[in-house]
């Protein structure tokens, strides 16, 4: 086979899959790694079958199987985690173990390969920030014992590893952290801001927002993140980390309200408000000048309102298939499979 060989853990998620897809459309010989916990399988349905597409079931918390340590990468896109607070806070354990033993387990491997590898981190590194908005130095407010540290810390401490393995052993890791993205795939039942609006909206049950909706967060488009993405990984010698979202902000009444008013048509929900959840940062806006400066201009393309609509149009066609949005939950433990 010709092309590069790619690696990307968590790719049959929401952002893995997209990342699968640039991967695949390059021409590159793709090795997709996903335990299937928030992973779906409709996802990559379109790649089974490809001779340049291999899927492995396996969980990263454990050492990569001899398919994968056999294979000399090019690249690797290290997305495996579960990243919507619903999925991680029901199981605290396995995620800090992802984020810790899986970092490790994928460092190892990028080591093993002297390739770059893409680490996907994220904007809860910063935890309730009293910087705004939030640039790479700030070191952020972070509780370590709250319901949201197994992500939080256990992202905290992927870093450290990154930039251990970095000095130590020269590793080419390149860091990126992820504000609030959205867009086709997401699962209806995460919990995050716009998959619940959408959802909701489209069933006509009511908008939920959490406490007096005056939170603001900052909301980026999966498509311009992957460009992000390649940009980074593809630099030679930038690690990190580097902020990627979006810097228009909005408070979370004002999504709901354009959600109901001019994204799902004939939108008959009422906005209802329901107790704040705990740890709930006030406030998420992403400085993205260093972005803009190493990534060759990167900044977001996509408007919200066009992401929005692209958005709630594959929302609405799984909603009329019957889909209920429950991911499969189910995962895979230290047993591996292979499916090409």
């Amino acid at each position: 086979m010709s092309g590069k060989n790619v690696l990307i853990t968590g790719g049959a998620g929401f952002l893995g899959s997209h990342v699968t897809d640039r991967a695949m459309k390059e021409g590159n010989n793709v090795w997709v790694v996903d335990n299937m916990y928030t992973g779906v399988e409709r996802n990559i349905a379109h790649h089974k079958g490809h001779e340049r597409f291999t899927f492995v079931q396996h969980d990263i918390q454990f050492p990569f199987p001899p398919t994968l340590t056999q294979v000399k990468f090019d690249k690797i896109f290290h997305l495996a985690c579960a990243a919507s607070p619903v999925h991680y806070q029901a199981e605290p354990i396995m995620t800090t173990l992802t984020c810790i033993n899986g970092t490790n387990n994928v460092l190892q491997l990028a080591l093993q390969n002297d390739c770059p590898v893409l680490i996907c981190s994220t904007s809860e590194v910063y935890g309730d920030p009293d910087v705004h908005p939030q640039p790479e130095n700030y070191v952020g407010a972070v509780s370590c014992t709250g319901v949201r540290s197994c992500y939080d810390e256990g992202k905290r401490c992927a870093e450290a590893l990154c930039f251990d393995y970095h000095r130590q052993h020269g590793v080419k890791v390149r860091v990126a952290r992820i504000f609030n993205t959205y867009g086709p795939r997401m699962l209806f039942n995460d919990g995050r801001i716009i998959s619940n609006f959408l959802v909701q909206g489209l069933k006509g049950q009511p908008i939920t927002v959490y406490g007096t909706g005056e939170y603001t967060r900052s909301f980026q488009y999966c498509d311009d993140l992957v460009e992000g993405f390649w940009r980074l990984c593809d630099h030679p010698t930038e690690t990190g980390p580097v902020n990627l979202g979006n810097p228009d902000e909005y408070s979370i009444l004002g999504m709901a309200n354009m959600i109901k008013d001019k994204i799902v048509p004939d939108c008959k929900s009422e906005i209802v408000f329901l107790e704040a959840a705990k740890d709930d940062p006030k406030q998420r806006k992403p400085d993205i000048s260093k972005a803009f400066a190493v990534l060759d201009g990167w900044q977001p393309k996509v408007p919200v309102a066009e992401g929005l609509a692209k958005t709630m149009a594959e929302f609405k066609a799984r909603l009329e298939a019957g889909e209920v949005g429950q991911a499969s939950h189910q995962a895979t433990a230290k047993h591996s499979s292979i499916d090409k």
